[in-house]
């Protein structure tokens, strides 16, 4: 009977907490993701010249497909936290080994997204650089997110 109990409550605050989520997305407005921040910047506020548009669209190309591997790659990784969690019903081996490997893939996300950024300001002049760097600090550091 205590372990009903115990379930029923986990149950219950996870579906709240769901719920929290939920109608805090609802009701509040969102900020802009970094992402899309950089992107505005890149796009409409550096300036670029016809070589350097062609440059950043290979780039984003290349990259496009990269990020969507590695977020399959992190959709898979929850999957097996799921089943883990699932399976273990608590912090198990399973639910850990899942864990280690999502951070793992995230890790090498935001790498990848590193790279990304730092290839683009390559194809950038000094004065873009300049403007291109206060947004990536921007993004990061915005304590609004």
């Amino acid at each position: 009977m205590k372990a009903k109990l115990l379930v029923l409550v986990a149950v219950v605050a996870f579906v709240a907490a769901v719920a929290g989520v939920f109608l805090g997305r609802h009701f509040f407005p969102q900020p802009k993701a970094a992402g899309v921040e950089l992107h505005d910047v890149l796009h409409s506020k550096l300036d670029l010249d016809d070589r350097q548009k062609a440059q950043v669209e290979l780039l984003e190309q290349r990259f496009a497909m990269r990020r969507r591997a590695l977020e399959l790659e992190l959709r898979a990784d929850n999957a097996r936290l799921a089943a883990a969690i699932e399976a273990e019903h608590g912090n198990g081996p399973g639910v850990t080994a899942a864990v280690d490997q999502s951070h793992q893939a995230m890790g090498e996300l935001q790498k990848e997204t590193l790279g990304h950024i730092f290839a683009m300001r390559q194809i950038l002049r000094p004065d873009q650089a300049k403007t291109f760097d206060q947004a990536v600090v921007h993004a990061l550091t915005d304590d609004a997110r």
